[in-house]
């Protein structure tokens, strides 16, 4: 397929339509600002998402979101629905990260008290929680690694690794109830055995802020929100596990099903309510309450790490949310409710009065959001997860270099530990879209409302 034939129709002035033509079965919408439309032209992100227009069951429209860019089969910064008696379900719409997501945490400490121990306390986060290729930290038995995979977070707090105030605020309360450690192989568990509590690689981080900006007071204080506070923000997933349970069903589907009528073979994917679909939402949901567990136990050794240095501080969960999942929803199509299995890849749910956070690049803002009806209404409850791609990690390494991505963050007073030099330089903030205009359009066309925006003081990565 050329993409100089892909037909784009503007709606309005961050909304954009390619019309239902050929296979699709619906039409493919494209929530971007001209900027970052330019953006998605450069790869593959019209076509994928044209593509997931095609397939059997969908429902509405097949979205991408402000951040879109070229993924696997599916668009990352991609919705899908679909109709769970005719739809299907497809690894490619998830993402090899299962539940990739993030968590923010709000600390009672002010940002001058802070900087005193920035590099102390930075030093001993980097030196507690296990980051980088393949580094694990505590082996865990199979059979623990099993009861991680049916409890997710709930298997944390239960081992002293936390509150109930913190599934609370956790997307799901940290546990998708539908998980079946049988659908598992071996394979998946055996590589998730050293890496619970860990960080990983790639756009992994952990990230030391402060509260530079409040939009929405009244909202932002519900959140615990105060200018110049400390949050800290874990962004991790599923680790191998994940990879290893994407990869198994990917095989499986393409062994049982094929692909010849796909108009992509990384689409792969089966009916719902197949066998084999619903095997894999469970090893989806194991991997998913995987990740829910490790985000936990990460944020309790940051706990600690605070705890230490500043022995009466407050350490708060604000929320933690999914960026890849496929889970069953209820929402209104048509003026009708409807039960879809809701694909987000590379994208945040974005419910009325949620906290929606979406992370910006090594050294750039994030922010805190607020989810909306509109969402409800235009994207499924969804929003944009992060910045998106501009640059692939080849590309980076070619142009960049260590020292100078240290300089640059050093000239915005951010200090850095990374467990790899290359990392580092495959994380630049230069590969990445401009995450102040994604969020600007997800805000102007109320897929979520700005709260408050956070900068980066001190970045650990892989």
């Amino acid at each position: 397929m050329d993409k100089e034939k892909i037909e784009l129709k503007k709606i309005s002035e961050f909304e954009w339509e390619i019309p239902k033509t050929g296979k699709m079965n619906v039409p493919a919408v494209v929530f971007a600002s001209e900027k970052l439309l330019e953006d998605m032209k450069k790869d593959k992100t019209l076509e994928q998402v044209k593509n997931v227009a095609m397939l059997p069951g969908i429902i509405s429209k097949a979205i991408a979101l402000s951040d879109s860019h070229q993924g696997y089969g599916f668009n990352i910064g991609g919705v899908a629905a679909f109709d769970i008696d005719s739809g299907i379900i497809s690894p490619g719409g998830v993402g090899y990260d299962i539940n990739c997501g993030v968590r923010v945490l709000t600390i009672n400490i002010k940002l001058n008290d802070f900087l005193k121990k920035r590099k102390e306390i930075l030093h001993a986060i980097f030196r507690t929680v296990p980051s980088g290729v393949g580094r694990g930290g505590k082996a865990y038995s199979r059979d623990e690694i099993k009861e991680v995979l049916r409890e997710g977070a709930e298997w944390a707090v239960k081992h002293k690794m936390g509150t109930a105030e913190d599934l609370k605020n956790c997307e799901e309360n940290g546990r998708m109830k539908d998980a079946n450690p049988d659908d598992v192989s071996n394979s998946a568990i055996s590589r998730g055995l050293p890496q619970l509590g860990t960080l990983g690689s790639g756009n992994h981080f952990l990230e030391i802020q402060k509260v530079d900006e409040i939009f929405d007071s009244k909202t932002a204080e519900k959140f615990g929100l105060s200018k110049d506070n400390i949050c800290i923000m874990i962004h991790c997933g599923s680790r191998g596990l994940g990879h290893q349970v994407a990869s198994d069903y990917i095989k499986l589907m393409e062994d049982k099903f094929g692909f010849e009528n796909l108009p992509d073979r990384e689409l792969i994917n089966a009916p719902l309510n197949s066998e084999l679909g619903k095997k894999y939402m469970s090893a989806m949901n194991c991997a998913v309450n995987f990740a829910f567990c490790n985000r936990q136990m990460i944020m309790h050794h940051v706990r600690e790490q605070i705890k230490y240095y500043f022995p009466k501080a407050e350490v708060k969960l604000i929320y933690d949310v999914c960026h890849n999942i496929a889970k069953i929803e209820e929402h209104i199509v048509d003026g009708k409710k409807m039960k879809l299995c809701v694909h987000r890849k590379g994208a945040t749910r974005s419910f009325p009065n949620q906290p929606v956070i979406i992370p910006g690049s090594m050294g750039t803002s994030s922010y805190v959001l607020l989810g909306t009806q509109k969402a409800m209404e235009l994207s499924f409850g969804s929003t944009a997860h992060g910045a998106g791609r501009v640059e692939s990690r080849t590309a980076a390494r070619k142009e960049l270099t260590a020292e100078t991505v240290r300089k640059e963050l050093e000239d915005k007073d951010i200090i850095v530990e990374a467990g790899s030099m290359k990392g580092l330089v495959e994380e630049a903030p230069e590969v990445y879209k401009d995450i102040d205009e994604v969020v600007k359009v997800s805000d102007k066309i109320s897929l979520a409302k700005l709260v408050a925006r956070l900068k980066p003081l001190a970045v650990m990565k892989g």
